[in-house]
C-alpha cells in the first residue's frame, strides 16, 4: 500500500484520462449509434445498406486492429494528403483524439443495434396516434419515441458502456498515458508490476460498479410508469 500511495498522483492522472476518454467516446458512440439506427430504419434502401455495412464492418474487425489502423494509418493518410497538396506540413495525431474517435466509432455500431431494437419495440400505434394529433416528426421523437426508446435501450446501453470502459485499456498500445499505461510504467520501474495491476483491477471494478449503480437508478426512473401500469 505504501508503494501505491507514493505513486498515487500518477495513478490518479491515469484515472482522469481513462474516465475522460470513456465519457467522450460514449458521447460520440451515441451520436454514431443514433445515426446508424435511423439509417437502418430508413425507407431508403441505400441508407439501410450503409447502416448495415457500418455495423457489420465494426463487428467483424478486432477493436485493436481498428485502433492501430486509425492511429497509424490515419496519421499516414493525413500527412500524405498534406505532402501531395501542400496545404499543411507534418501533423502528429494526438493519441487521445485517436482513442476517442476509434472507441466512439466502434461502439457506435453496437449502440446502433441497441437503439434500432429499442425503436422497433415501441408500438407503432403510439407514433401514429401522436402524428394524428398534429405532432410534427420532431415532437413525436421528443415526446413519444425518445422516452420509450431510452427505457427499452437502457439494459443493452448499460452493457455497452461497461464494455467501453474496459476497452479504454486498448489506448495504452498507442502510447496514451491512461490508467493502464501509467500503472504498467510504474510497475516496471519498481519491479512490482503485479501490485500495480491489482490496483488497476480494483479501480476498474470501482468505476464499473458506480456506473452500474447509477444506470440502474436511471432505469428505475424511466421504468416507473411502466411498472405502475
Amino acid at each position: 500500500m505504501q508503494l501505491l500511495y507514493e505513486y498515487r498522483l500518477i495513478l490518479l492522472e491515469g484515472v482522469g484520462v481513462t474516465v475522460a476518454l470513456a465519457v467522450l467516446s460514449l458521447i460520440l458512440s451515441v451520436i454514431c449509434g443514433l445515426a446508424g439506427a435511423f439509417a437502418k430504419l430508413s425507407p431508403s434502401r441505400g441508407m439501410r445498406r450503409l447502416g448495415g455495412c457500418y455495423t457489420t464492418f465494426v463487428r467483424s474487425v478486432p477493436d485493436l486492429v481498428l485502433m492501430m489502423l486509425i492511429f497509424y494509418g490515419g496519421q499516414l493518410m493525413i500527412n500524405d494528403i498534406g505532402r501531395l497538396t501542400g496545404l499543411w506540413g507534418y501533423i502528429d495525431v494526438n493519441q487521445f483524439i485517436a482513442g476517442v474517435l476509434t472507441l466512439g466509432f466502434i461502439f457506435g455500431a453496437y449502440m446502433a443495434e441497441t437503439f434500432r431494437g429499442a425503436i422497433l419495440a415501441i408500438p407503432r400505434g403510439q407514433i401514429e396516434a401522436a402524428m394524428s394529433c398534429g405532432m410534427n416528426p420532431r415532437q413525436v421523437f421528443r415526446l413519444v419515441t425518445w422516452p420509450q426508446m431510452v427505457r427499452y435501450a437502457l439494459p443493452s446501453f448499460t452493457n455497452n458502456w461497461l464494455v467501453l470502459i474496459k476497452s479504454t485499456a486498448l489506448v495504452s498500445v498507442i502510447g496514451l498515458h491512461d490508467l493502464v499505461w501509467n500503472a504498467f510504467a510504474a510497475g516496471r520501474s519498481t519491479q512490482k508490476l503485479f501490485t500495480f495491476m491489482i490496483a488497476v483491477l480494483v479501480i476498474y471494478l470501482m468505476i464499473t460498479g458506480i456506473s452500474d449503480l447509477l444506470l440502474r437508478r436511471l432505469d428505475r426512473r424511466y421504468s416507473a410508469g411502466a411498472k405502475r401500469a
